[in-house]
């Protein structure tokens, strides 16, 4: 796993989360909205399951799809506190540890097991994943999953993707992707594009021109275009998941 100083760069939104804390299986969880038919489970960037923004985001996709979003904790209770690297320090990040403890391999059971409580609660589901959670929401959406495990998946500036879970993809899913970036990189942006028209499967693309890896949902207001881009993700998002889950 590879992590830049493009990963851990952080910008928080103003305002007060409105969701409750609760447990999802083992793993606490913020939950956002009540619908019981409807549900989004959002697997989080590398700041983790309190970072305000995805708290946030979460609020907004309940009131605006009309469904009950998770954000579940897969980190283990690893926070990072983002307030250090909104001024470029990275000294304090132990990437060697978290390599360790949340490679795909440590955290993907737990991610499949959060789906499926939810697919065995709640009439339909969508996932959303940003950087970290884009590898995550496309093995969500893959074709070994019978039943499918969700209905539609979306992925902002994913990151650790391979070709295969881009072949594997069997459910609708959107893609939302910055110009520069360094994760979903243009032979991987132009490969999911080619793969997912050859294998018939439904996607959205939505391109960010002059948008940086990680600015839709950290969006910086001080960077010309960000916060309008990091508006624009969540708009298309909401539509994507209103889509298919209603």
């Amino acid at each position: 796993m590879s992590l830049s100083s493009c990963c851990l760069k952080g910008f928080e939104w103003s305002g007060t989360p409105t969701g409750k804390v609760s447990k999802l299986g083992a793993n606490d969880v913020y939950i956002a909205g009540t619908n019981p038919d409807a549900a989004i489970l959002i697997v989080h960037d590398i700041f983790g399951w309190t970072f305000n923004n995805a708290r946030l985001l979460a609020d907004h996709y309940a009131r605006e799809a009309n469904a009950t979003v998770y954000l579940p904790d897969f980190f283990g209770g690893w926070v990072v506190d983002p307030a250090p690297f909104i001024d470029g320090d990275f000294s304090k990040f132990d990437a060697e540890r978290f390599r360790a403890l949340n490679g795909r391999d440590v955290r993907e059971p737990e991610i499949f097991a959060a789906a499926r409580e939810l697919r065995g609660t709640h009439k339909k589901l969508g996932a959303i994943g940003f950087c970290y959670g884009g590898w995550a929401v496309l093995r969500l959406a893959a074709k070994e999953h019978t039943p499918p495990l969700v209905d539609c998946v979306a992925t902002a500036h994913p990151s650790l993707l391979t070709h295969k879970d881009i072949d594997d993809v069997a459910v609708p899913v959107q893609l939302l992707a910055p110009e520069n970036d360094f994760t979903f990189t243009a032979e991987l942006k132009s490969y999911a594009f080619d793969t997912l028209q050859k294998n018939n499967v439904q996607f959205d693309y939505r391109y960010f021109p002059g948008i940086e890896h990680g600015a839709l949902v950290r969006g910086d207001d001080r960077k010309p275009g960000e916060r309008i881009a990091m508006a624009r993700a969540k708009d298309e998002a909401v539509s994507w998941f209103n889509q298919f889950l209603h």
